[in-house]
């Protein structure tokens, strides 16, 4: 088996878990680009319902993170974890393709 080209951390597993429990829906957490934000594109967040087809899967403690073709491309080879600091708690994308990134984290540029 190859490996995934996107992976989810097990603190990001958990917390979907927790977050499709409460909102009884899939453990499935569909990651999407968007144009925008202060850096050029902007990560999204949602709970889905299914994967479609075409997107790329991975699977981390039976939670699956899904991610459209097009997203993919720039988000190949990251990493999506759950922290917890002083300034809150949010997913964020470990991005090795990202040349620059803004303070908080939510957007990057290519």
């Amino acid at each position: 088996m190859s490996e995934p080209d996107i992976i989810l951390t097990a603190s990001a597993a958990k917390r979907v878990a927790s977050i499709a429990a409460r909102q009884s829906k899939p453990a499935i957490l569909r990651l999407a680009v968007d144009g925008g934000g202060c850096a050029g594109f902007t990560y999204k967040f949602d709970l889905a319902d299914a994967a479609e087809d075409e997107d790329s899967v991975s699977q981390t403690d039976g939670v699956t993170l899904v991610v459209d073709p097009a997203s993919l491309e720039l988000v190949k080879g990251s990493a999506v974890d759950f922290v917890e600091d002083l300034g809150g708690a949010a997913f964020r994308v470990t991005n090795p393709n990202a040349q620059s990134g803004c303070g908080c984290g939510s957007s990057f540029s290519v």
